[in-house]
């Protein structure tokens, strides 16, 4: 009997310290405002009410450009966009948790430099939500891309 119980104890110490391992990275755990890789732009991530995940840049460390105007869009591929301003602009759209890869995946990344939209997912590595992966690839293939690190702000 004796025997049967230390068998217990060492097995529910297993389980616990399985359980103490569980993945702390919930869905809304991307939400907050991120410096961008460059350290150019502010971009704030919430969830819509359809319950996916935008990002929208809310500063720019130099908001207008060399004639004292507000930077606007002008590599935008639809002409009717290309007017609109940077500042306010939502680069990140309909990205989905996705728990059993512990990322946020199927969005879309904007990047007004060049005027492209990537496909892409988010992610964070281990339990450190300071650092977020973001990974733009092009025609679905996640290999044809890169990846860029955003610093959470707060």
């Amino acid at each position: 009997m004796k025997r049967f119980s230390i068998i217990l104890a060492v097995l529910g110490m297993f389980m616990l310290s399985d359980a103490l391992n569980v993945n702390t990275i919930v869905a809304d755990d991307i939400r907050g405002t991120y410096w961008n890789a460059e350290k150019t732009a502010h971009i704030r991530i919430y969830r819509a009410k359809n319950g996916k995940y935008y990002g929208k840049i809310e500063h720019l460390v130099e908001p207008n450009d060399e004639n004292g105007n507000p930077k606007k869009d002008p590599e935008n591929p639809k002409e009717e966009l290309r007017s609109r301003d940077r500042l306010g602009m939502v680069i990140m759209t309909s990205f989905d948790w996705n728990e059993s890869e512990v990322r946020w995946d199927d969005g879309n990344i904007y990047d007004p430099n060049n005027g492209k939209t990537y496909d892409g997912y988010a992610r964070f590595e281990g339990d450190n939500k300071n650092t977020l992966y973001l990974r733009g690839y092009v025609m679905g293939m996640t290999w044809l891309g890169r990846t860029s690190e955003w610093q959470r702000i707060k």
